[in-house]
């Protein structure tokens, strides 16, 4: 694990949007460490930069400490969460799965969903009929479809973009997803 300063340090160059993931889990043979004086200090950093955290949400305990830390005064509200589902030791990409978060955020908040290898197109489906938002591309899933890899990310956007034509939900803008998320 790095050091927090060396962790933090590309909030320095003030993006919009940062990942703020909301504890620990293992990842293969290593676990992600994200003590709970690392989260402090990420939001506190965020805060001053006027960094909005995208808060990675692997489980349902992390959401616990999210709002825990909303009620100290350390997250900003409105929340956004990203519901990662899909990784070999957090919460499944189901249905089921991202009912059960999504039942525990604030109704004020805004969210998204990313399904990792095969649960990507079914959590983005998901996403897509419970009115949330949808992350997608090639860091999550490598294949487009069974057996087919992806050659750019762009394939994953047309597809998302073509089905929520078909479904009947505009594509946000850059600046509409700006108002969308609160970002300043």
């Amino acid at each position: 694990n790095l050091p927090t300063e060396e962790r933090l340090a590309p909030l320095e160059l003030k993006p919009e949007l940062g990942s703020f993931d909301a504890g620990s889990i293992n990842l293969g043979d290593s676990v992600f460490i994200n003590s709970p004086e690392f989260l402090e200090s990420a939001a506190a950093k965020m805060k001053t930069l006027g960094v909005k955290p995208e808060l990675e949400i692997f489980d349902l305990g992390m959401i616990v400490t999210c709002l825990r830390m909303k009620n100290q005064g350390k997250l900003a509200e409105p929340l956004h969460f990203q519901f990662v589902l899909g990784t070999p030791w957090g919460a499944p990409a189901t249905p089921k799965s991202l009912l059960h978060l999504h039942q525990h955020i604030p109704p004020d908040s805004t969210w998204s969903v990313i399904g990792i290898g095969k649960g990507h197109l079914p959590m983005s489906m998901m996403g897509l009929i419970m009115g949330g938002h949808i992350r997608i591309g090639m860091e999550d899933n490598i294949y487009y479809s069974r057996g087919v890899l992806a050659k750019t990310n762009a394939q994953f956007v047309e597809r998302i973009v073509r089905i929520a034509g078909e479904y009947g939900r505009d594509v946000a803008t850059p600046d509409e997803a700006r108002r969308i998320l609160s970002l300043a």
